[in-house]
C-alpha cells in the first residue's frame, strides 16, 4: 500500500522480530529457572506429601474472620498434636503470593519453579491482657490426619492486597479436606483463646466486620463498694449470674436461659460500676463490652457469645441505637440488628445481654418491653440520704475525714450523682495539696460549698446533679460519663488499642 500523496512505504519483515522476542522469552524463563533450580519449589514439597500432583486436586478454602485468625492458629496445632505431629514451611515469592490462592501458588510453582519454599511468616498477637502469642501469617502446614495426608495455607488478613484471611486445604480427597475443616471449627470453639476472657470489639479500618480485639483485666468491685437502693443489687447479680449458676436446674424445670437486663437511670448513679462488679464475679464467664461505634458490632457479639457460652453481652448506651422508631422517619439497621441477635439466640443458650441507657423513655418498646428480649429492667436512681454517707465513707474514708463532716456533707448535696460525690473528695484532697498538708474537715466543706455554688451549674450538671434551671440550660449539655472513676465510657475503651490489643493482618 501506498500513502494518498503516492509515496512508496518499504515493506517491512516481522519474522526476524518475533524470533528475537521469542528468544528473549525463553532467556528470562531459563534464567527465572535458574535462580530458583536450586531450592524446592512449594508444588515439589505438595507433591511428596499428598502423595500426587497437588495440581489434580481440589482446593477447599475458608475465610477466615481476622477475629478467629488466633484461634485458627491454636486449633491447627492441636489438631496437629493430636495427630501425631506435622511441621511448617514457607512459601517464597515476595509480595507476589499475597495476590495469590493455593491453586495459583500451584500452578505457578509447577510450570514456572516460582515460589520456592521460604521462611514462615508469623506475627505476634495478643491471647489476653497480659500474654500473646507467635501466629503464622503466612504459612503452609503439613499434617496426616487419620492416615491421609492434608496440606493447609494459612494466612492472615492482607487488607492493603486485597485479601482475606483465609484457610485453603488440599487433600487427595475433597471429602478428606472438607472433614479436616469441621474437625478444626470444632477445635476452634473449643480451644478459643476468647473463652473466659472479658473484651471488647475495634472497628478495623477497612470495614466493620473487620474488626479486632482488645482484652481487658477482670478487676473484682467488692459488692460493698456498691451502692445501691436494698436489693437492687441482689435482684440485677440473680438475674444476671444466678441462671448461669442453675443452669441445669432451669433447663430440666422447661425454663429458658437467655436473658436481658436494662439498668436506666440518670449518668453517673452506677450503672457501669454495677456492670464492673458483675463482670469481676462472673470467673470464667465471656464478656463482650461494645460502646459508641462498636455498637455496629452487635451481630458479631451475639454469634461470639452464642459460640463462647456461659457469656454475657454488654451494650453501653444503648438509646444511641435503639430509640423509639416514632421518633425517626426512615429504618434504622443497627436497632433491627440488635434485636435481631436479641431474638436469633435459641432459649438454651447461656447469654445475658445487660443494657445500660441514661434514657430509658427513648427506648424502642419493642426491645424494653418484649419478654426474652429484656426480662427485668431495674433503675438506677439517684442517691438518697443513706447512699449519699456511704458515698462520702467510701471514697472518703482513707483521708481522716471525721464523720461530722461526712454527715454535714451528704446533708448538702442532695440530688447529686456518686460521680459527683467522688469528684467533691478529690477537690478536698487537691485543696489540701496545695498548701502541702493532709486534707482536713475544712477542705471537704470547701470543697462541697465550691462544687455547690451558683458558678458550678454546669459542672454539676455534667456529674448527674440535680437539673439546672430551665432559664440556665445550655444546648448539648447532658451527662455521658457513667464511669465512676470518671474516665471514658466504662473505663475499659481507651482511643486506640494499647499493647493487648489486637490488630487483624500481618
Amino acid at each position: 500500500m501506498s500513502p494518498d500523496d503516492g509515496t512508496a512505504v518499504p515493506s517491512v519483515d516481522l519474522l526476524p522480530f518475533l524470533a528475537a522476542f521469542q528468544r528473549v522469552s525463553e532467556l528470562a524463563a531459563e534464567t527465572q529457572q535458574s535462580r530458583t533450580s536450586g531450592g524446592t519449589t512449594i508444588a515439589e514439597v505438595l507433591a511428596e506429601h499428598l502423595g500426587r500432583d497437588p495440581r489434580s486436586l481440589p482446593v477447599v478454602a475458608e475465610t477466615l474472620s481476622p477475629l478467629r485468625t488466633v484461634d485458627a492458629d491454636v486449633a491447627l496445632d492441636v489438631l496437629a498434636e493430636r495427630h501425631g505431629g506435622g511441621r511448617v514451611v514457607g512459601v517464597g515469592g515476595g509480595e507476589q503470593r499475597m495476590h495469590c490462592s493455593l491453586s495459583e501458588i500451584v500452578e505457578q510453582s509447577s510450570q514456572w519453579r516460582q515460589f520456592p519454599v521460604g521462611a514462615v511468616d508469623y506475627t505476634r498477637t495478643a491471647t489476653g491482657p497480659d500474654s500473646e502469642r507467635r501466629v503464622v501469617s503466612f504459612g503452609l502446614r503439613l499434617l496426616t490426619v487419620g492416615g491421609t495426608p492434608v496440606a493447609v495455607l494459612q494466612r492472615a488478613a492482607a487488607p492493603r492486597f486485597g485479601m482475606e484471611g483465609a484457610l485453603e486445604v488440599l487433600a487427595p480427597d475433597q471429602d478428606d479436606a472438607l472433614a479436616f475443616l469441621a474437625e478444626l471449627r470444632e477445635a476452634m470453639v473449643a480451644h478459643s483463646v476468647l473463652r473466659g476472657q472479658v473484651v471488647s470489639f475495634t472497628a478495623g479500618d477497612y470495614e466493620a466486620t473487620s474488626a479486632g480485639v482488645t482484652y481487658h483485666r477482670r478487676d473484682p468491685v467488692p459488692a460493698a463498694d456498691v451502692v445501691l437502693p436494698s436489693g437492687t443489687l441482689d435482684r440485677v447479680t440473680r438475674q444476671v449470674l444466678g441462671v448461669a449458676e442453675h443452669r441445669e436446674r432451669l433447663l430440666a424445670a422447661g425454663q429458658h436461659l437467655k436473658r436481658g437486663v436494662l439498668l436506666y437511670g440518670p449518668p453517673g448513679t452506677g450503672k457501669t460500676h454495677t456492670v464492673r462488679h458483675l463482670v469481676g464475679r462472673a470467673d470464667g464467664t465471656t464478656v463482650i463490652l461494645l460502646a459508641g461505634s462498636t455498637l455496629q458490632l452487635v451481630g458479631v457479639a451475639a454469634e461470639t457469645a452464642r459460640a463462647m457460652q456461659p457469656a454475657v453481652v454488654v451494650l453501653e448506651d444503648c438509646d444511641l441505637i435503639a430509640e423509639d422508631r416514632s421518633f425517626h422517619d426512615g429504618p434504622q439497621p443497627l436497632l433491627f440488628e440488635v434485636l435481631d441477635a436479641m431474638d436469633g439466640l435459641a432459649p438454651d443458650a447461656d447469654v445475658a445481654f445487660v443494657l445500660t441507657t441514661n434514657r430509658a423513655d427513648l427506648l424502642e418498646r419493642a426491645l424494653s418491653q418484649r419478654p426474652g428480649r429484656v426480662d427485668l429492667a431495674v433503675e438506677i436512681p439517684l442517691p438518697d440520704a443513706v447512699a449519699r454517707r456511704r458515698l462520702f465513707d467510701l471514697y472518703g474514708g482513707g483521708q481522716g475525714f471525721g464523720g461530722a463532716a461526712l454527715d454535714d456533707a451528704a446533708e448538702r448535696t442532695e440530688g447529686v450523682t456518686a460521680s459527683f460525690v467522688k469528684e467533691a473528695i478529690r477537690r478536698a484532697v487537691l485543696l489540701a495539696a496545695d498548701d502541702d498538708r493532709p486534707a482536713a474537715d475544712g477542705d471537704l466543706a470547701a470543697a462541697v460549698t465550691e462544687m455547690t455554688a451558683d458558678g458550678e451549674r454546669i459542672t454539676r450538671s455534667l456529674l448527674g446533679g440535680a437539673a439546672m434551671d430551665p432559664d440556665d440550660d445550655v444546648d448539648g449539655v447532658d451527662g455521658e460519663d457513667d464511669d465512676l472513676d470518671g474516665g471514658d465510657t466504662f473505663g475499659w475503651f481507651p482511643e486506640a488499642p494499647g499493647p493487648g490489643a489486637f490488630r487483624p493482618g500481618p
